[in-house]
Parts: C-alpha cells; sequence; structure tokens
C-alpha cells in the first residue's frame, strides 16, 4: 500500500478517536490546574504508558528503530514555554485544533493556518536563523541493546542511552510509575458521550505503535504534517523533484477527514463562529506561538509528548515541563489573576 495512503488512513483513524475521546493536551492540562479535572490527563497518560510498551516491544521485534527527538536544550525549554502560552490562546493544541477543524470550529481553523505558517518559517523558511540561537543538539555514542536510530555513528539522548543501561528497564520502571498514578488518582465524574477516558488512551495509544510501524521513521505528528500541506498546497515545493505529499502530511489530512466523519454521524459537527471578532486575534497569536515553539523544539504536544515521552527522550522530557509551566502561565494571566 502506498505510503501516503497508510498516512491518510491512520489520520482518519486518529481523527475519529479524538473526536470520540474530545482528546486534547490544552485541556488536560488546564484542567488540572483551573478545575482540579484529571479526566483528559489520565487519558493521556495511559495512551503514554501503552506507546511507551509498544515502542520497545515493536522496536525489539526488528519492525522499527527507536528514534527519539533530538535535545537542544534552549529549544525545547523556549519553545516548550511557548508553545504551552500559545495553545491556551488558541483554544487547543496542535492535535486539538486539527481535530476540530473537522467539528466545525472556525477559529480552529484559524489557529491551525497560523500554526503552519509559522512552523514552516522556522522550520526552512524565513524565520529558519533563529535555529542557530539555539544551538546544536546534544547527542551520544551509547546505543544499549541496539534499539535506536543511528545518524552519524550519533543516537539522540534518551534516559537509558544517557544511563547506558538497556531501554527496557527504564521503559518498564516509566510505566509503572504511569500505571501507580493512572490507579491511585482517583478519577474526576464527567459525563462521557464517546469514548470513556481507559478506551480512549487505549485506542490513540495503539494508534500510536501503528503509525510507528507504518512510518518507520517516527509515530504520530502534527507539526511536521501541517508544514507539508501548505508547502505542497501553496506550489512552494517544486514538484519537478517528485510528488510531494508525504505521509504525515496526508496523516493531518486524515485527521481532519476522521473528525469531520464522526462528527457526522454524532450529530455534533456544527459550524461555530466566535461571538467576539477579537477571539480571531487571540487564537491567531496562539497558532503564531505554538507555531514558534513546535518549530525550534522539533515538535509539539503530539511529538514530543504523545510519541515522545514513550521513548523517554531527554527533549520531550524537558519540553513537556515547560509546556505545563507555559500553560498554567497564561491560564492565571488570563483566567485566574483578576
Amino acid at each position: 500500500m502506498d505510503i501516503r495512503l497508510q498516512g491518510l488512513l491512520v489520520g482518519i483513524l486518529f481523527g475519529v478517536l479524538l473526536q470520540r475521546s474530545r482528546l486534547c493536551f490544552n485541556s488536560a492540562i488546564r484542567d488540572i490546574k483551573m478545575t482540579k479535572d484529571n479526566y483528559l490527563m489520565k487519558m493521556a497518560l495511559l495512551a503514554v504508558l501503552v506507546e511507551t510498551i509498544g515502542f520497545h516491544l515493536v522496536a525489539q521485534l526488528g519492525l522499527i528503530k527507536l528514534n527519539p527527538l533530538p535535545f537542544i536544550p534552549w529549544a525545547q525549554i523556549v519553545g516548550g514555554f511557548l508553545f504551552g502560552m500559545g495553545m491556551v490562546l488558541a483554544g487547543g493544541c496542535a492535535s486539538g485544533v486539527t481535530y476540530r477543524i473537522g467539528e466545525g470550529y472556525i477559529t480552529a481553523f484559524v489557529a491551525a493556518i497560523f500554526f503552519g505558517i509559522t512552523a514552516s518559517a522556522v522550520r526552512g523558511g524565513p524565520l529558519q536563523l533563529v535555529n542557530n540561537w539555539f544551538g546544536k543538539p546534544i547527542t551520544t555514542t551509547n546505543n544499549p541493546s541496539g534499539l535506536y536510530a543511528v545518524t552519524d555513528g550519533k543516537v539522540n539522548l534518551t534516559l537509558a542511552n544517557l544511563l547506558n543501561i538497556d531501554p527496557w528497564i527504564i521503559a518498564i520502571v516509566f510505566s509503572l510509575l504511569f500505571l501507580a498514578v493512572i490507579l491511585v488518582w482517583k478519577t474526576t465524574e464527567r459525563k462521557v458521550t464517546g469514548l470513556n477516558w481507559i478506551w480512549g488512551g487505549i485506542l490513540v495509544g495503539l494508534t500510536g505503535i501503528i503509525a510507528y510501524i507504518s512510518q518507520k521513521s517516527y509515530a504520530l505528528g502534527i507539526t511536521g504534517g501541517w508544514i507539508n500541506l501548505l508547502r505542497t498546497t501553496t506550489g512552494e515545493l517544486d514538484l519537478s523533484k517528485g510528488v510531494p505529499y508525504n505521509w504525515i502530511g496526508m496523516e493531518v489530512l486524515g485527521i481532519i477527514i476522521g473528525a469531520f466523519i464522526s462528527a457526522i454521524l454524532s450529530k455534533e459537527f456544527k459550524l461555530r463562529m466566535p461571538k467576539d471578532p477579537k477571539t480571531f486575534v487571540q487564537v491567531a497569536l496562539g497558532g503564531i506561538l505554538m507555531g514558534f515553539g513546535a518549530g525550534v523544539a522539533r515538535g509539539c504536544n503530539v511529538g514530543h509528548i504523545l510519541s515522545g515521552l514513550p521513548h523517554l527522550a531527554i527533549s520531550s522530557l524537558v519540553f513537556t515541563v515547560f509546556v505545563v509551566l507555559g500553560n498554567w502561565l497564561m491560564v492565571w494571566y488570563l483566567f485566574e489573576r483578576k
């Protein structure tokens, strides 16, 4: 099967699951601070747990090589913090605004377009020079059990190769800690019309594993997909060099299609316009901050949190911490300081 068709099908599945589960990392992180609601956070934790075991298992079987995102300390610190603030302004994370386009949210479309344009400008566009400010990735030659992808003899940093121990040891410890949190942390009661947090977490995690096996180079992502769609659709890429649409671009398109199909079938699709026109300015600014943050950090909430944490990648651990801090700062500024 054509690799782009695989990406489209995985994206459609992911879009359906996002729409039915309402999984949004902005909401998951924000709700912990604002309302002490842990429902979406537990779903996200369960998805990461499933992927942690799944990624290492399929790597052990030789179906993939683990390929953690590069660790560039200041890029993940600054990028993560800006991304965290941006997704509060945008009203959703990178995957959240993407699937909500399929539900009919006009503001989500505006946020996603500004997100994609800014990320594209940072990655190979007119703003690519900013990447020089953050330095080069920190790598290692350690490759315990040979599970990691190697480039020029170097491997991107994870907890396992940083400590030079078998990745399975770290993966099992990490998974047990997540499982303990999931079991002990009392779930916030919530009326559910789609997938509950258990099924949502399990199915999203399994979709991430399927995505990794399909794409080989990485699991689920959003930023690179928006960049690919925008550059190809606007004719920025040279079509003479081959078909420009790639797996991740088709995955992002599939998310919108899947969410649309799901919303139509569940009678939840509706074109939604904000009552206050100023909202467009806010979500556009949020999209710009998310695009810049994800561009310099080499990934967004899906690339770093959903797909990156299961690698136990140092880059993704740092990014996640600063996304939370940026998110909570903006939540305080917009909703709590008065």
